[in-house]
């Protein structure tokens, strides 16, 4: 296994040869080593300098590869509502992120808006393992699971390392195609960027 900027390591196939998990798999391993880092950053103040950084690129990296993977593929699979339901909730997720990197992680504020993180964060994890995920099961062969998986893997692994003010225009449009915005290639990034924040379900 590969251990990138950050520390965190990818998943990677089993030792023993066997199939590589399939993205419902992966997606749902990213979530509790989130659920982990929450309850260590919440719990053990000393380790917030050190780790925040590590769970907010894990964060943005897992969201960037859901958004260019893996909601494209649930939409066509049927699932459009629940693909623009979690969108939103990623936005949130990114506003909250970016505000908590530019806290001291010794301030009462930063606690603060890590709990608003976790619950937002923590609530879209089990929307997503309810709703999302069990649908692209069902809808999805296990060839093309797996085959997203590896897509999955692979779009994560190139954002690993990257913060949440990183994002570019490309992820921006991304973001606006997951719910189905109109003439967002006809608006600069930074239009892009508001219109995007005024869809967060905060």
């Amino acid at each position: 296994m590969s251990a990138p900027r950050g520390g965190y390591a990818l998943v990677a196939p089993t030792a023993s040869g066997g199939p590589m998990p399939d993205v419902v798999d992966l997606i749902i391993s990213d979530h509790r080593e989130l659920q982990r880092m929450f309850e260590v950053l919440r719990t053990d103040r000393s380790k917030r300098a050190a780790m925040a950084p590590v769970m907010s690129t894990l964060l943005f990296a897992h969201s960037r590869a859901e958004e260019s993977e893996v909601y494209p593929r649930a939409r066509d699979a049927g699932v459009e509502e629940d693909v623009e339901h979690s969108q939103k909730e990623h936005l949130v997720a990114d506003q909250l992120a970016e505000r908590l990197t530019g806290l001291d992680p010794e301030s009462d504020e930063f606690g603060e808006v890590l709990d608003e993180l976790v619950h937002a964060v923590t609530h879209h994890l089990e929307e997503e393992e309810e709703t999302v995920l069990p649908h692209m099961r069902e809808r999805m062969d296990a060839d093309s699971l797996q085959q997203l998986g590896e897509r999955f893997l692979a779009a994560r692994a190139e954002h690993l390392g990257d913060q949440p003010d990183d994002m570019t225009r490309a992820e921006l449009e991304q973001q606006a195609r997951n719910l189905d915005l109109s003439r967002s290639t006809q608006r600069s990034k930074a239009e892009l960027k508001d219109a995007l924040e005024d869809e967060a379900e905060l």
